[in-house]
C-alpha cells in the first residue's frame, strides 16, 4: 500500500494535524510526517516532494497557517494529489492560510479542505488511496454505512421523544 506524507510548516501545527494520524491509524493507512517550511526551508521542502513517489507516497498532505504556501511549494514539486489543511493562527482566523491554499494557479492543483481539517484531509487520501486498494475502499464503505446507521438511529430516538402525536 502506498503511504501518506504528512507536511506541516512548523510543529506548531502539531495539535491540528494529530487528528489525520488517528484517521490514518484507523484506515490501517502507512503515514510519515515531517516539517518543512516553504519559506524558511525550501531546498529541503523540493527534495522531499520532488521523491516522494519514487518512495512509495501516494498522497501528500500539507498544513500551513498564516500565508500556507507549503501545499503549493509542495505541489509544484510533484505529480502526487496534493491535500492542503489551511491552519487557524492568531492572525485572521485561517482566512488568510484558507485563501493561500485554495488559490492556486491553473496547472498545479491543491485539494484544499476547511481550516484545522485534518481528519477530512486525511479521509480524502484514504478514499485517494482506495481507488487502487479494495479493502480500503471497503473499510470507507462500511465505515458510511455505520455513520449513517447512527443518524437514523438519533433520529428515531428523537422521533419518539419529542414528536406530538394526535
Amino acid at each position: 500500500m502506498k503511504k501518506v506524507a504528512i507536511i506541516m510548516g512548523s510543529d506548531s501545527d502539531l495539535p491540528v494535524v494529530e487528528k489525520a494520524f488517528a484517521v490514518l491509524q484507523e484506515y490501517g493507512v502507512p503515514y510519515e510526517v515531517h516539517v518543512f517550511s516553504a519559506h524558511r526551508t525550501p531546498e529541503e521542502a523540493r527534495a522531499f516532494s520532488s521523491a516522494a513517489a519514487e518512495k512509495g507516497f501516494g498522497v501528500l498532505i500539507a498544513a500551513a497557517g498564516k500565508a500556507a504556501h507549503l501545499a503549493g511549494a509542495i505541489a509544484a514539486n510533484s505529480t502526487l494529489p496534493v491535500i492542503g489543511i489551511p491552519v487557524k493562527s492568531s492572525t485572521l482566523d485561517g482566512l488568510d492560510a484558507l485563501l493561500s491554499t485554495v488559490q492556486m494557479p491553473s496547472g498545479i492543483p491543491v485539494a484544499t479542505v476547511a481550516i484545522d481539517g485534518a481528519a477530512n484531509a486525511a479521509l480524502l487520501a484514504v478514499e485517494i488511496l482506495a481507488v487502487g486498494e479494495p479493502q480500503l475502499a471497503q473499510k470507507l464503505s462500511a465505515a458510511r454505512r455505520a455513520a449513517a446507521e447512527k443518524v437514523l438511529a438519533k433520529d428515531r430516538e428523537l422521533t419518539e421523544k419529542y414528536s406530538v402525536r394526535e
